[in-house]
């Protein structure tokens, strides 16, 4: 996010800020690389899933040198800001879109639904003998199948 938001401030000319921005993303990428490579040696059932090689793990280490190499380029050269010590705030709410997201509510409970009601759940007091049998196998009878002799004149034609 802070990458990202480092462009966008580039392109309204707050190259101070966005250099700020961008550095912050290259502390945060580098914090995430290490625990990918981390997460990548852990033995056990996840292991064929190697973060730190996904595609846009790797373009994002790239974008973030570049973008950050750019703006310390033109600040450089063009636009001599200060760096701000603190990151400039990321805006968390989005205010663009077609529709506000609506926030879930869970559903009011029935008045059937009790303590006695949900008690009577209670699986260990089942009764014992309802373990499941197997059905016994039932014999397949074979079926004769008709003899097929292939037909060399059918009566189809290709013309």
């Amino acid at each position: 996010a802070y990458c990202y938001h480092g462009q966008t401030l580039l392109a309204s000319d707050k190259c101070g800020e966005a250099i700020r921005s961008l550095q912050e993303s290259e502390k945060f990428f580098a914090k995430a690389e290490a625990l990918c490579k981390e997460y990548g040696e852990t033995k056990g059932p996840g292991t064929t899933a190697k973060p730190s090689g996904h595609l846009f793990f790797r373009k994002l280490g790239s974008l973030i040198k570049n973008n950050l190499e750019k703006c310390q380029r033109e600040n450089g050269f063009i636009y001599f800001q200060k760096v701000p010590a603190e990151a400039p705030q990321l805006e968390l709410k989005a205010n663009y879109g077609l529709v506000e997201p609506v926030p879930f509510e869970f559903p009011a409970l029935n008045a059937h639904w009790t303590p006695e009601t949900l008690a009577a759940f209670d699986l260990t007091k089942r009764p014992k003998d309802d373990t499941a049998k197997p059905k016994p196998d039932e014999e397949v009878k074979p079926l004769k199948e008709p003899d097929i002799k292939p037909q060399k004149d059918s009566g189809c034609q290709i013309s």
